[in-house]
């Protein structure tokens, strides 16, 4: 086993798990160790919500972003979403659809399925998911979620070849699911610009994950029921002193999984939202307490997608 730990090492990676949890050296541009992320903002409404309790708790974040997808937001609600973003700062992550998940597959019903449902199928979902992209762009959006490698590759080479912004934030979701170093590394080289962990990594492989890439790191510590449920607040200092940088995303336990939603969940939304800023309130809390000497991000920090002006005619 030494000898396949010491080839493994020559190659780059960790010899295994970095159970001495090294801190990292590692940070965003600026010099932070982590950012805030809150997630599930499915709509204006629900992002003027987080604007309205971020003032109301005191809380600071860098990213908001969106599950159910860019082509099930309208012109106008799209463009409302750049504009709060840019107003405020913000980077705005929009899910590219469609996706498997929105497809006629019933992949994301089968037991076994629920990882491969959420994937593109097939070539023309792949065009469908550019053209979502280009769309957002379009609109100024900044940030896009994607949950396939091929996905990433297309836009990746898009981007290169000024199809599509340059400036281009490509986060990867939960959904992708990769959890050790060498598949995050691949999909850091496809490009990846952010990458979601599973959420129930524990410190040691995150420390790991941390020496093999230099991508930040998206963690849930807090968890919807459907990637796990865990609630991860104590752990919030040690991850990002083994993890930075890393951006610390406040889902919610025990709600209702609303994707894809609309204007007939809105009032559930928003009520989601105004919660996860209360948890964020708690979350940071903890981080003035037991780690007040880790840095943080001012709004607006280089390498967020904040959106720009709208190019669009319409």
């Amino acid at each position: 086993m030494e000898r396949t730990r010491d080839f493994i090492e020559k190659l780059g990676f960790p010899k295994g798990d970095c159970n001495d949890l090294p801190t990292s050296t590692k940070t965003f541009p600026d010099g932070a160790q982590y950012r805030v992320e809150i997630p599930s903002v499915e709509g204006p409404a629900s992002f003027e919500a987080v604007v309205e309790a971020c003032k109301e708790y005191d809380v600071y974040i860098q990213r908001i972003s969106q599950g159910s997808g860019i082509m099930l937001l309208t012109d106008d609600e799209l463009k409302q979403m750049a504009e709060i973003g840019r107003h405020e700062n913000l980077e705005v992550s929009l899910f590219v659809g469609p996706r498997g998940s929105w497809d006629i597959t019933p992949m994301q019903l089968a037991s076994a399925g629920k990882i491969a449902g959420l994937r593109s199928q097939g070539m023309d979902q792949l065009v469908y998911a550019l053209e979502d992209v280009k769309r957002a762009c379009d609109f100024g959006i900044r940030s896009i979620l994607v949950a396939d490698e091929g996905l990433l590759w297309l836009v990746n080479e898009f981007k290169k070849a000024g199809e599509l912004p340059s400036d281009l934030v490509v986060k990867i979701s939960v959904q992708m699911a990769q959890a050790n170093p060498v598949s995050i590394r691949l999909i850091q080289d496809a490009g990846a610009d952010t990458y979601n962990v599973p959420t129930d990594l524990t410190l040691a492989r995150l420390a790991a994950i941390r020496q093999a890439i230099d991508i930040p790191i998206d963690i849930y510590v807090e968890a919807p029921d459907d990637v796990g449920g865990f609630i991860r607040h104590y752990d919030i200092p040690e991850i990002i002193r083994v993890a930075a940088p890393v951006y610390i995303k406040f889902g919610l336990r025990n709600s209702p999984n609303i994707y894809p939603s609309g204007t007939h969940l809105e009032n559930t939304s928003i009520a989601l939202c105004k919660e996860r800023v209360r948890r964020a309130k708690i979350g940071l809390d903890m981080i003035k307490r037991y780690a007040p000497h880790l840095k943080t991000s001012e709004k607006g920090a280089e390498g967020l997608g904040v959106p720009v002006e709208c190019v669009t005619a319409q």
